[in-house]
């Protein structure tokens, strides 16, 4: 019997779901969410039974040691080495990688390089791919790239309207995040459509702490909302998306406590986003709770980021000339019926319309009504079951 660890480091969270394979038979999964802030909750689940334990995280190497001290003292496993093979996501691959790759020390040392790329998620990547290859020395490891299924963007599409030196010499472009997860929920939306994949259009919502919108034609990524960097595209938990450029000089200028471009960008990968229009929480079941108290501020954030939603998903209407569904996935995407109503309805125009009776918490498939145009389904994604398959395959 062959075990196989998926970790998936998210900017504050680690999902990971331990396989036997190559049955991809799912002996338990769990969850670390808030790291590096407060109130941090671990919860393991195997056998109908789930385990929650609430304690500091500082951070994804203390989240590493926690999760195989778990795995021990639940008997999942009885010594480490029975794990054979441990796939990692990895936000940025850049133009280095564009499928899964074995982790060898050249490799990791490139993913620590692109790090510029993904400052939230690559260096949280390094710090899970080393803790774990000192508890697992032995085990396969293979790196599984975000930006890989964005490889097919067109060039229209990824490449910005700067001098072309900066791309062809500085290789600055679009690279999109999340990619695991669209393709998954993309092949899965297909199977409850009946219909084959290449036939359809659809954009993918992956809408989390972090958030990407994707059009997705013939189960092939066109265009993504995140860009060089994770930072770009919709309103974030912590992270500003779209935005004018020249607002980072002229920060710079006027505020004399920023001493680089770089405190800027920390501001607006870390500071800004939900948290920072409502100044309470990057956690949008937080925020939720203070709209519900007429906190104003949270009530400005919540209409910032239904809107920023919004306008991504339509302008893909355009990129797509139409499309066949609208898929929501991911922490808020998967379990906020009021982002899903006020987001669809929102953009009833396009032949949308939601039905109330479907839109519930844990749903799964087409929450939309019959007579609607487009389709709106809720799809889970499963990053981890994909990148235990290419553990698999790696093999």
């Amino acid at each position: 019997m062959e075990k196989t660890l998926a970790v998936n480091a998210g900017s504050s969270s680690l999902k990971w779901q331990l396989y036997e394979m190559p049955e991809e038979t799912v002996i338990a999964k769990g969850i670390f969410e808030r790291i590096g802030l407060s109130g941090s909750i671990s919860t393991t689940k195997f056998n109908n039974e789930e385990h929650v334990r609430k304690q500091e995280i500082v951070d994804h190497r203390q989240a590493v040691l926690l999760l195989m001290d778990e795995l021990i003292h639940f008997q999942l496993i009885h010594e480490f080495r029975e794990i054979t093979g441990i796939g990692h996501r990895v936000v940025a691959g850049g133009e280095f990688f564009n499928d899964s790759t074995i982790i060898t020390p050249e490799v990791l040392a490139e993913i620590k390089n692109l790090s510029t790329l993904a400052p939230l998620h690559n260096p949280a990547n390094v710090l899970g791919i080393e803790a774990f290859q000192r508890l697992l020395p032995d085990a396969l490891a293979v790196a599984v790239f975000d930006t890989a299924f964005h490889s097919t963007l067109p060039e229209k599409a990824y490449r910005y309207p700067i001098p072309t030196k900066y791309y062809e010499d500085y290789s600055i472009r679009k690279y999109g995040a999340h990619g695991t997860s669209h393709m998954y929920v993309a092949q899965e939306a297909a199977k409850v459509l009946g219909k084959p994949l290449e036939e359809l259009k659809m954009i993918t919502a992956h809408i989390g702490n972090g958030a990407s919108i994707t059009a997705i034609e013939g189960g092939k990524s066109v265009d993504t909302s995140m860009g060089f960097t994770p930072l770009a595209g919709v309103m974030m938990g912590t992270r500003a998306g779209e935005m004018d450029a020249s607002v980072i000089p002229y920060m710079l200028e006027s505020d004399p406590s920023l001493r680089n471009a770089q405190d800027v960008i920390d501001i607006l990968n870390k500071e800004s986003g939900v948290l920072g229009a409502s100044e309470l929480s990057s956690d949008m079941r937080d925020l939720s709770e203070a709209v519900a108290k007429g906190n104003p501020k949270a009530i400005l954030a919540y209409e910032m980021y239904v809107d920023r939603l919004k306008k991504f998903i339509a302008q893909y209407f355009g990129v797509l000339n139409g499309a066949d569904a609208l898929i929501f996935t991911a922490g808020v995407g998967e379990n906020d019926t009021a982002v899903r109503t006020d987001v669809v309805n929102g953009l009833s125009w396009f032949g949308m319309e939601i039905d109330e009776s479907k839109n519930v918490r844990g749903a799964f498939g087409i929450i939309s009504k019959p007579e609607s145009k487009v389709k709106v389904l809720v799809v889970p994604t499963n990053e981890e079951l994909v990148i235990a398959r290419d553990v698999e395959a790696a093999k």
